[in-house]
């Protein structure tokens, strides 16, 4: 009897799963494994959020599991101890498992390696299970990557995605290998309150519903911040608990606008993981160096905490940070928005708001939170590095009518129309009633900073 290990990472499900389906086709029996890394804490990759989104998961994943015959077994401890501790007491000849890019993943598969290689056991490295295509598959002429978003766009649509598979009828799992029990959601203290739930089913749930109903308009409403329009999937393609190259297909398959849209965003993702595999150091260092010298956390103390706690005193700003803050997740325009409003307005170092969307977000992913970051300080792959989004001409294209302000900002949900975006404007006695600040900073002030220091580079 013949058996294989399968190691699951960022690839939570059973549906389009590589790593699995080798691992059944090459012996009689696998065991579907999960280590609870510590290093994941150490490396300030963990927060409250995803810990108890993986609870959901990891629990999905097992009942999924058990409803085809096997289990998942969770082992906790240093993964590469952990996987050739289990492999030798069921006695696989291999291992599966998906390829990553971060720096993180690269030194885990690295050590990895080298522990199963003493015990002569075959690790198998899958590439295309957490993005739709591998990093590297299609490079530029003179290059290890692209650099710019719209080449690779162009390349990447011309190459044909694998198709997907099909989650698999039975597993059929050893007896007598030992597992810890499932972490659970119940368990982890300090989540935001409209956490939504995780998991394969969940995640397929939702892909299924949006995709009938929000799909077609994506293009045309993506951006609105009141209309909500987006897929919100980015936490269950962060766990992989749903496949890119299969939304691909599924969304090509419904055809329209809409799907070329949402399957760009998807594209964009697979863009990012090509930047950080082929610069790993870009996770934490200027991907292009400007020289810039930002403002830190001694430095602009009072400004960063306004920021992060949403009281800025621009309210399209501050609506989307207590958004963040409520439900672990925030739209993608206010994404771009509010970290402008950081790096360029308040010119403080990016590394400090990716750190707080790291702290929050559920689909707090490390190659798209700190390269997006990158793209809008200006230090990663946008071809206009300097542009600044003002937050009032953001509030006043993808919030018209001041519904998302007055959604999260709750003292302002009596002004009315645009007057939401500008309370500094309004007679004396209202603005008393508000209880809302003064701005932090005059716009114009800041842009005018960021000049200078950008004149000095």
């Amino acid at each position: 009897m013949t058996v294989a290990v399968v190691l699951f990472t960022s690839d939570l499900r059973l549906h389009d799963h590589p790593p699995m389906h080798a691992a059944l086709k090459a012996a009689d029996e696998v065991v579907p494994l999960f280590v609870l890394d510590p290093g994941i804490r150490t490396a300030h990759f963990d927060a409250p959020n995803r810990r108890a989104f993986l609870a959901d998961c990891l629990n999905d994943l097992d009942a999924s599991l058990r409803s085809r015959g096997g289990r998942l077994v969770v082992r906790a401890g240093p993964v590469a101890r952990e996987v050739r501790t289990v492999a030798a007491e069921c006695g696989a000849g291999e291992v599966h498992m998906a390829a990553g890019v971060t720096a993180y993943a690269r030194h885990r598969e690295e050590r990895l390696r080298k522990e199963l290689d003493d015990s002569d056991v075959a690790l198998r490295v899958h590439e295309a299970v957490i993005t739709a295509l591998a990093p590297g598959a299609v490079t530029p002429s003179g290059s290890d990557h692209f650099a710019v978003f719209t080449p690779y766009f162009r390349r990447w649509s011309q190459v044909s995605l694998r198709q997907p598979l099909r989650a698999p009828r039975t597993v059929r799992v050893p007896d007598g290998v030992r597992g810890e029990p499932l972490p659970e959601r119940a368990g982890v203290s300090g989540t935001s309150p409209g956490l939504p739930a995780g998991g394969e089913t969940a995640g397929r749930d939702r892909f299924s519903r949006w995709s009938r109903s929000g799909l077609s308009r994506y293009e045309d409403r993506h951006d609105d911040l009141a209309g909500d329009a987006t897929s919100r999937l980015s936490p269950y393609l962060h766990f992989g608990v749903l496949s890119p190259a299969e939304l691909v297909h599924r969304s090509r398959e419904r055809g329209g606008p809409g799907a070329e849209a949402f399957v760009r965003q998807v594209c964009w993702r697979d863009f990012h993981h090509q930047v950080m595999a082929a610069r790993p150091s870009a996770s934490g260092k200027d991907y292009r160096t400007r020289h810039d010298r930002w403002r830190g956390e001694d430095e602009a103390a009072e400004d960063i905490a306004a920021w992060r706690e949403g009281r800025t005193g621009y309210p399209v700003v501050d609506a989307a940070m207590r958004q963040l803050r409520h439900e672990g997740w925030m739209h993608n325009r206010a994404r771009l928005l509010v970290a402008s409003f950081l790096t360029k307005t308040l010119y403080v170092d990016w590394r400090i708001g990716a750190r707080h969307f790291l702290d929050l977000l559920v689909d707090g992913d490390i190659v798209n939170n700190q390269l997006n970051w990158q793209w809008v300080a200006g230090t990663g792959t946008d071809t206009r590095p300097h542009r600044v989004l003002n937050p009032l001409v953001q509030a006043r294209r993808f919030d018209p009518d001041g519904a998302y302000v007055r959604r999260w900002v709750p003292e302002l949900a009596g002004v009315d129309g645009r007057k939401v975006h500008e309370p500094w404007r309004l007679p004396a006695e209202e603005r008393d009633a508000l209880d809302y600040p003064e701005p932090v900073i005059d716009l114009a002030d800041g842009l005018a900073r960021f000049k200078h220091a950008r004149g000095r580079d």
